[in-house]
């Protein structure tokens, strides 16, 4: 039997802003900026901001502290509510992966948690840093392999994104846009090898890397601080690789697009989700829940697929036998997808 997702629990920082409020917080005063970020498909985003306070441009150490602070305060409360929803406690967890690529922390993140929420000491643990808004699924299929491996286990996949830890402020597009889009989350997905739950099986994985398209998305560094890297020509690369990448998943086990009734797909930005669709051939039903994560959360990097897995699972209902497909998108380029069923 593969590996089933027993709950999902999610968390982000208590204070919510509109687009309006982040512009006049970046101290952009260009009406052009300003009608990218009110014409985002975004209405509120979580940051790890405090709205009185803040002032742009702050120091390489005030980011990193925010990081640390940010993360695991929202990633505490993503894994209890994940394990509060089943009634599994700490002791029972024997696997811990964490996903991340906003921020560097030596120890990890993993392990700051462990010492944080009390883990078991023996608790296997693994950091998956650098993979970007794709990185929740190589998170999956991490957690997957390891309980494929420990019948009888629980393992917990962690995603977390401090991106207000990795704003940087300059007239190109790339880095207004991610100003735009991007905000603070994190997503906790509690995993058994057993017939505890009733959430959907994990069928397989798929991955295609496009190193030719290394310098179109990512992070650089200047100066000591992160600055996004995102290319304008994203939504049409990545548009027919991800198709190719389903077309494949699919074949291999047996099923056509026909077959999919939850898309799961990263909530991008406006320009992505829409060239996905298209590519894919979906109709607006089937990216609701992408785009209502979009519209509430905005692009959250990591965790992003799995609110919406959360979404879709919470409003949908499955019924037993239904197959769910999942896509994220990242840096290398990478197109990430994973073959769920109920």
């Amino acid at each position: 039997m593969n590996p089933k997702v027993l709950s999902i629990g999610t968390g982000n920082p208590p204070e919510k802003f509109t687009q309006a409020e982040i512009y006049q917080l970046c101290g952009y005063q260009s009406e052009k900026v300003k009608s990218i970020f009110l014409n985002s498909d975004i209405e509120t985003r979580h940051l790890y901001l405090n709205r009185k306070t803040f002032k742009p441009q702050e120091t390489c150490d005030q980011l990193n502290q925010r990081y640390k602070e940010g993360s695991l305060e929202i990633a505490s409360s993503a894994i209890c509510a994940s394990l509060k929803k089943v009634s599994v406690g700490l002791e029972k967890i024997h696997f811990l992966a964490v996903v991340s690529c906003t921020g560097y922390l030596c120890p990890g993140l993993s392990s700051l948690l462990i010492k944080r929420m009390g883990f078991r000491s023996d608790i296997q643990q693994a950091n998956i840093l650098g993979m970007g808004c794709g990185g929740a699924l190589p998170g999956l299929q991490r957690t997957f392999d390891y309980l494929k491996s420990h019948p009888g286990k629980l393992g917990l996949l962690v995603a977390v994104e401090i991106c207000s830890a990795a704003y940087f402020l300059d007239t190109s597009l790339e880095t207004i846009v991610g100003n735009a889009i991007c905000a603070d989350g994190a997503a906790a997905v509690l995993m058994e090898n057993g017939n505890l739950s009733s959430g959907p099986q994990i069928v397989d994985f798929e991955s295609r890397i496009c190193p030719e398209h290394q310098d179109k998305v990512g992070f650089s560094q200047v100066e000591g601080r992160l600055r996004i890297i995102l290319h304008k020509d994203i939504p049409e690369i990545a548009g027919p690789v991800s198709k190719e990448v389903i077309t494949l998943l699919l074949k291999r086990n047996g099923l056509g697009k026909h077959d999919i009734k939850y898309w799961i797909l990263h909530s991008g930005g406006r320009k992505v989700i829409d060239r996905l669709q298209l590519e894919l051939g979906l109709e607006p039903e089937q990216v609701k829940h992408t785009k209502s994560i979009l519209k509430n959360y905005g692009n959250m990097s990591s965790p992003t697929v799995l609110f919406v897995l959360q979404e879709t699972m919470h409003q949908e209902r499955p019924q037993a036998g239904d197959y769910g497909l999942m896509l994220a998108l990242g840096p290398g380029l990478s197109v990430e997808t994973a073959l769920l069923r109920w």
